[in-house]
């Protein structure tokens, strides 16, 4: 597992802690020679973590749509960046290079992206893994959720298992690298009705 994936805020959040662990994780990304595979901003989150990786002597690719380079938040300091034509080729280039997925606090863009992901690894387009990096508690109400998803049937415990919760920033590179998929595939368990 060589390029990690991590989606995660255009904004650094309220608190001081988001900020903290995403550097943390970008310092760890750095020492143990991941590439980090992002969304190639230079603000927020993402520009903390792609910094840290930089700063440590790691390499960064990030990938932005170009109407976003127009309004100057790429960042220009990382080993690549690629500019493409659409936030859907964005999300599908950062698929093809990463090698597994992390997700921190972020908006309803990183929202969207984790289920794009969690979607694609559940219909077997893609086997990679998945974690949030559950900073403070923050994804806590959207794993009840999909608790609930399971409770209530639209989603299967086996699905709801494909995504790793994870509270350090020290810890996740070690779970995404000992995570095993099961033999169980969606499609062999679909309602025949």
């Amino acid at each position: 597992m060589q390029n990690i994936c991590v989606f995660c805020g255009s904004s650094k959040g309220k608190k001081e802690i988001y900020l903290t662990q995403a550097k943390k994780l970008g310092a760890a990304l750095a020492t143990q020679g991941k590439t980090l595979v992002y969304g190639g901003g230079n603000v927020g989150l993402m520009g903390a973590i792609a910094d840290e990786v930089m700063t440590g002597g790691g390499k960064a690719i990030g990938v932005i749509p170009e109407f976003l380079m127009s309004k100057e938040v790429g960042h220009s300091g990382l080993t690549d960046l690629i500019v493409v034509d659409s936030m859907h080729t964005r999300k599908r280039k950062m698929a093809e290079l990463a090698d597994a997925f992390i997700a921190m606090p972020g908006g309803f863009g990183t929202l969207e992206e984790l289920a794009e992901i969690l979607t694609w690894v559940q219909i077997e387009i893609i086997k990679k893994p998945i974690a949030l990096l559950n900073i403070d508690g923050y994804y806590d109400l959207l794993l009840k959720q999909m608790d609930h998803m399971v409770e209530e049937g639209f989603l299967k415990a086996q699905n709801r298992s494909l995504l790793l919760n994870i509270t350090d920033a020290d810890q996740i590179l070690h779970a995404l690298e000992s995570f095993e998929f099961s033999d169980y595939s969606v499609w062999s368990d679909l309602d025949k009705t």
